[in-house]
């Protein structure tokens, strides 16, 4: 191979890049656009969940309870309705998550030390979000229900009784429980994967369009000089795009890096490689830039999204599912930023999603040099 002759080919597509500004504006301004929304927009946080409440009892126990659910992080009481009609209108127009029933004589059975029960609606039309929210709303309770069992302990000179089970419980990696800090690594890898593939699908399909493969043909030069050359400027392109998003996630998230930062460059030059060669086998196959970006979004931004372990857990999915995610590139990858990112994890735990990159890097690569060379390169 001539590095000349590499160097000629890359210089080409960079012209080429310069002169058409729709692929400037698909390689910088849509990664910046995507970090943007999916770091603030997308959130998997439950809190200050939108809360009504109608309060039959109206006493100061009632009231007490009201203000306590008001002042934790999860609830959010947003207003005090005279009826359950209204409140049932709240719910239907997605106007309130939750409604919260206290009926009249609520606080005479509890202070007669009767128990005393108040209803909970929630809107189960996301049922994840519902599920949370049910789960904090009897955690609330509970600890109500301790608080008042305190106090009926206490105006009896009554020793508290222990619980037989207290859990300690600590969260790693993720102490606050920040869905942006998992967010972030996955949208770098879709970032990659929407410069690099969908842009290349284009390139090859691109000279078949315009006639110039057969020039290609008769030129002296071959099937690797010409992959490398066309590979260089989207390969320098995706590397750019990779380190703003770093950037990015750091100063507008404060996401930081735990691990270290060459073994994530690491990563990034396999998985630009994956997706380089991804893209330039959808344009040497489909040899029409219509039809290749159309199949660069279904083959790799779609399972990207969906199949790669970002949004969607890889556990709950159906058998077949889970094992189409493994030939999936962004499964691997993300694999590695989550544990360099959130874990602390090196080279000695994620040397398997390593491998697999760059066994698909190579084993794309070649496919692609072997439809080259039949194509007369």
């Amino acid at each position: 191979m001539s590095p000349i002759k590499i160097q000629a080919i890359a210089g080409k597509e960079f012209f080429h890049l310069i002169r058409d500004f729709r692929s400037l504006y698909l390689a910088f301004a849509i990664p910046l656009l995507l970090i943007l929304l999916f770091g603030y927009a997308l959130s998997l946080d439950v809190d200050n969940i939108e809360t009504v409440v109608v309060d039959y009892d109206r006493t100061d126990l009632s009231r007490d309870l009201i203000r306590k659910l008001d002042a934790t992080s999860y609830f959010h009481v947003r207003g005090h309705l005279p009826n359950t009609r209204i409140l049932s209108q709240y719910l239907d127009h997605g106007r309130a998550t939750m409604g919260i029933i206290i009926n009249s004589g609520w606080t005479a059975d509890i202070r007669a030390d009767r128990e005393g029960a108040i209803q909970v609606l929630l809107d189960g039309t996301d049922p994840n979000y519902a599920g949370l929210a049910r789960s904090f709303i009897i955690s609330f309770i509970d600890k109500y229900n301790g608080d008042r069992q305190k106090e009926f302990f206490n105006r009896r000179n009554m020793q508290e009784i222990n619980t037989p089970v207290e859990g300690e419980i600590r969260v790693w990696f993720n102490e606050d429980l920040e869905s942006r800090k998992f967010i972030i690594p996955g949208i770098i890898a879709i970032i990659i994967m929407i410069v690099c593939a969908i842009l290349t699908s284009l390139v090859i399909a691109r000279e078949y369009e315009n006639g110039t493969m057969e020039t290609i043909r008769s030129m002296p030069i071959c099937a690797e000089e010409f992959l490398l050359g066309k590979a260089v400027p989207y390969f320098i392109i995706g590397f750019i795009d990779l380190l703003v998003a770093v950037f990015m996630g750091q100063v507008l998230f404060g996401i930081v890096m735990k691990s270290s930062f060459w073994l994530m460059i690491l990563a990034s030059f396999l998985y630009i490689g994956v997706a380089l060669s991804i893209g330039f086998l959808i344009s040497t196959v489909t040899k029409s830039q219509l039809v290749a970006n159309q199949i660069a979004i279904l083959v790799t931004y779609l399972p990207s999204l969906l199949l790669s372990n970002f949004v969607f857990p890889v556990e709950n999915m159906p058998e077949f599912l889970r094992k189409l995610t493994l030939i999936v590139p962004a499964t691997y990858y993300i694999d590695i930023l989550n544990g360099l990112y959130l874990r602390h994890l090196g080279l000695t735990e994620l040397w398997k999603s390593y491998m697999m990159l760059f066994f698909m890097t190579i084993f794309l690569g070649l496919i692609n040099l072997k439809i080259l060379k039949k194509e007369g390169l």
